[in-house]
């Protein structure tokens, strides 16, 4: 055989120095479009930072008229109640975004944990094989519940506080997550090299953590973005239904809430800048999703 001779081998072609692959060519033109869309989620967790600080007036306390305008002194116009829009809404930028990370982190660590018991073990025999099968059922149980339904008889027993609607959402918002950290699990434990691992006497433990969690979890990571989107808007959408963080805290779902009767006369801004800011956020999150995706597609 001439050394010119194409070798394949795997699913490439070995045909010479000067021949290219095409796959570089894509990803150069690609993937520079990642981090663009990166830039609104990180304006929206700039404010979520610097918010508070921007604020003109008190986010609490009644500083104005009822329901005026905007203008030069309230830039967003006032509430029903007086109080500063504007001054509200990037003070509420602080409190539904770290209620919305925490709700993804805590649903997606929680997930990880049951979608590898669940999917590692659940034909397995004896106890182990029970736990799994139990927690794959208990996230089909947990899932076949709407979440504001959930939200709402949680919030309802426990109280109207940040820690409970973090940890009730966190709660039904998991399955999303466990589901698809299973799926890949189910896919990575047939793997040959998590036999032969198995077979040179390593723990089951010492197996989930260096072999089956490095090579399942990277679906659910860039899922999170889509939890967080899920997150603020339930989050939100108690509010609005009354049952979210009591008033006078700055909270888009509330303020959505209090502006409605507003917004039914033609007082628009009582519920145009605390929606666009809600909308904002979603839609920054969407992107990051959008650039997981498409990522992953120019790496393939």
């Amino acid at each position: 055989m001439s050394l010119d001779t194409p070798v394949a081998i795997g699913d490439e072609l070995l045909a010479g120095p000067t021949q290219k692959r095409p796959a570089s060519s894509t990803q150069g033109t690609q993937s520079p479009a990642f981090w663009p869309r990166l830039v609104p989620f990180a304006l929206v967790l700039m404010l979520a930072v610097i918010g508070p600080f921007l604020a003109t007036h008190s986010a609490t306390e009644v500083v104005g008229g009822q329901s005026e305008a905007p203008s030069g002194e309230f830039w967003f116009g006032t509430d029903a109640n007086g109080l500063d829009i504007y001054s509200r809404v990037v003070t509420a930028f602080r409190l539904d975004i770290v209620i919305a990370l925490c709700i993804t982190i805590i649903a997606t660590v929680i997930a990880m944990v049951v979608g590898l018991v669940s999917g590692m073990y659940q034909s397995n025999r004896g106890v182990s094989g029970i736990l799994a099968r139990l927690l794959g059922r208990a996230v089909d149980l947990v899932q076949s519940i709407p979440v504001m339904i959930a939200g709402l008889v949680i919030v309802s027993f426990f109280g109207r506080n940040a820690v409970v609607i973090t940890l009730s959402l966190a709660v039904v918002l998991m399955p999303f997550q466990a589901r698809l950290m299973r799926t890949e699990v189910l896919r990575t434990r047939t793997d040959g090299y998590i036999d032969a691992a198995r077979m040179s006497g390593e723990s089951e433990g010492r197996l989930l953590v260096r072999h089956v969690l490095p090579n399942s979890f990277r679906p659910t990571i860039e899922n999170t973005s889509t939890i967080f989107g899920m997150a603020i808007i339930f989050c939100a959408a108690l509010g609005f239904l009354g049952v979210g963080i009591p008033t006078p805290t700055a909270e888009w779902g509330t303020m959505l809430a209090a502006g409605a009767p507003d917004a039914a006369v033609g007082r628009w801004w009582s519920v145009l800048f605390p929606a666009a800011a809600l909308a904002l956020s979603v839609w920054s999150a969407s992107l990051v999703v959008a650039a997981f995706v498409g990522k992953r597609r120019t790496s393939h």
